[in-house]
């Protein structure tokens, strides 16, 4: 049998035609170009995924360039973010660079526009412009200093530059087309006034460059030769080309701008305006809380790079947009960590299993195994005694048989241990079962060999060692919305829709080979769950944050 080729994507498509249209596969060049203003988020992620795949596939340099033009926004503690949740995703960038590493070359460009007549200060307000643009249906209106002379235009952008003027005062504008149907072209913004400090050049700048100015140009310098980006900057791409016709050489390679469709993700919200008010309500407890669609905040959860990577790969790219279900994201986690994960005992609603036929202050060790999908994992002991914890819900006094847990008369099976029977039950002055009296078969210990070990009962239970359990917290994180897209709704706010059982804290009662395990660790918790150890863990109390359980409970929901 051979193994046939993945089949291209559109995206991949492009590439290869270009390289029969002249380009040479050592002018390849792609770039992540994120903006140091807030998180990035599992929509980066494909994005993240897709270039410096391309990377990989062509052997051609990814460049990590920072779109660092509005102090106003961005911080370094976002650069470092950004840089950190690449890393950990597994990829090298070729170069880091940063639009501000362009300042002066795009303000002489800029220059060079206002003496060839393309360019102009424009000093009327903001609100005064867009009424002058028009509508799509309706021409724009040339604004009253459209045709300054170039030496005034010369000396407002220069006091522009150096801070003599106020923000929101002056602008320079492209003079292009304001009767243009794309209304980007009707003599776009390509410089604003913004007093701030910026996290690179301090206060050396007093104007800062538009997207849509840094861009093309910024890609021009780098020599990038193919820049990605989604959807909604498919209108950008004709003023993409026209601000690269002004500096373009033709000795150089030309970069250009193809669109793909973003791809949104379910029971969540990746506008970093939303998630930022996520953070600054307290409804989250910052951007890497496990509940925050987030890398940071996936990575906390307990997911692994190559879950998100494998992700990215299965939703693929395309040319329209569409809303990806959560559970998508929650299965290739569960697959990964399947593989990988090795398989602990804990109970999180524990009730006392007394073996009345065990000897009393006897504790023997049994073998476990690991992790059953991987052989070199290997086993490990946990201790038994006489007196258990089991899961509440594991035992009804009386029940049908579809329960296959364990009931008066009937016997299961302990994980790794012996066969029992449920003999009587004890409870409290309320009616609630405080103690579960059970005898066992000596002879029925697993993997043993013996004719009662290898005896058949349809249901096997996890389980601790009362006197042995390590008390943990174990935090319960859920979907943060209660709803699959919680910011299309026009009538509500995507506020309303936070699910108020997103996160519940309780303790639980752990095998105690997890002492001293550390932050990121990952298990799965038998027949409950993927978890990970959480960073604030101490020596004294281990935290969990559940990453998923067993099985997407929400379907069943969805289902009635």
């Amino acid at each position: 049998m051979t193994n046939e080729a993945a089949p291209l994507n559109f995206i991949e498509h492009i590439i290869e035609e270009d390289l029969t249209k002249g380009y040479k596969k050592e002018q390849l060049c792609f770039r992540f170009p994120p903006e140091p203003n807030g998180y990035l988020h599992i929509g980066h992620a494909s994005s993240i995924c897709l270039n410096f795949g391309l990377g990989e596939r062509y052997n051609a340099p990814v460049n990590l360039r920072f779109d660092d033009t509005n102090p106003a926004k961005e911080e370094q503690e976002f650069v470092d973010a950004i840089k950190r949740d690449i890393s950990w995703l597994g990829y090298e960038w070729a170069e880091e660079r940063y639009a501000s590493d362009y300042f002066q070359q795009l303000y002489d460009w800029a220059v060079q526009l206002i003496k060839q007549g393309k360019a102009y200060v424009d000093s009327q307000t903001s609100e005064a412009i867009a009424e002058q643009k028009g509508t799509p249906n309706t021409p724009g209106k040339p604004s009253p200093f459209r045709d300054r002379s170039v030496e005034e235009n010369l000396d407002l952008l220069e006091k522009m530059k150096n801070g003599e003027t106020k923000e929101g005062e002056h602008v320079l504008r492209a003079k292009i087309n304001m009767e243009s149907p794309n209304m980007l072209m009707r003599d776009p913004v390509m410089y604003r006034t913004i007093n701030k400090h910026h996290h690179r050049t301090g206060t050396d700048w007093k104007i800062f460059p538009m997207y849509d100015w840094t861009h093309g140009e910024s890609d021009y310098i780098e020599q990038v030769s193919h820049s990605f980006c989604t959807l909604e900057f498919l209108p950008h791409r004709e003023l993409y080309d026209w601000f690269l016709d002004q500096v373009y050489d033709s000795e150089k390679l030309r970069p250009k701008q193809r669109e793909f469709a973003r791809r949104n993700l379910s029971h969540t919200v990746v506008s970093k305006r939303k998630l930022a008010q996520l953070v600054s309500s307290g409804v989250v407890k910052g951007w890497d809380d496990p509940r925050m669609p987030t890398i940071s905040g996936l990575r906390r959860r307990g997911y692994t790079p190559e879950s998100i990577k494998n992700f990215a790969d299965s939703i693929g790219v395309g040319k329209r947009e569409n809303l990806i279900d959560v559970s998508h994201l929650e299965f290739n986690v569960r697959e990964d960590l399947n593989k990988k994960a090795p398989r602990i005992m804990v109970v999180l609603d524990p009730v006392k299993l007394i073996i009345d036929n065990y000897p009393e202050g006897k504790t023997e060790m049994l073998e476990a195994e690991n992790n059953q999908e991987d052989d070199s994992a290997g086993s490990r002991e946990v201790p038994f005694s006489r007196e258990l914890l089991i899961e509440r819900e594991d035992f009804l006094e009386e029940a049908n048989r579809k329960f296959f847990r364990l009931t008066l008369g009937k016997e299961v099976r302990l994980k790794n241990a012996y066969i029992i029977k449920g003999e009587s039950v004890v409870k409290d002055t309320e009616g609630n079962i405080t103690e579960i009296h059970c005898t066992y078969d000596p002879e029925s210990k697993s993997g043993s060999g013996s004719e009662a070990s290898l005896r058949k009962v349809k249901g096997t239970l996890h389980w601790v060692s009362a006197a042995h359990a390590l008390p943990v917290e174990v935090r319960l994180y859920d979907r943060l919305f209660t709803e699959a897209s919680p910011d299309t709704n026009k009538a509500k706010d995507f506020m309303e829709f936070i699910n108020p059982d997103s996160l519940e804290v309780i303790t639980g009662y752990a095998e105690p080979s997890v002492k001293n395990s550390i932050a990121e660790d990952k298990f799965q918790f038998q027949r409950l769950g993927y978890f990970v150890i959480d960073r604030d863990s101490t020596s004294e109390k281990i935290v969990f944050n559940r990453t998923v359980p067993l099985r997407d409970s929400w379907s069943k929901l969805a289902d009635n």
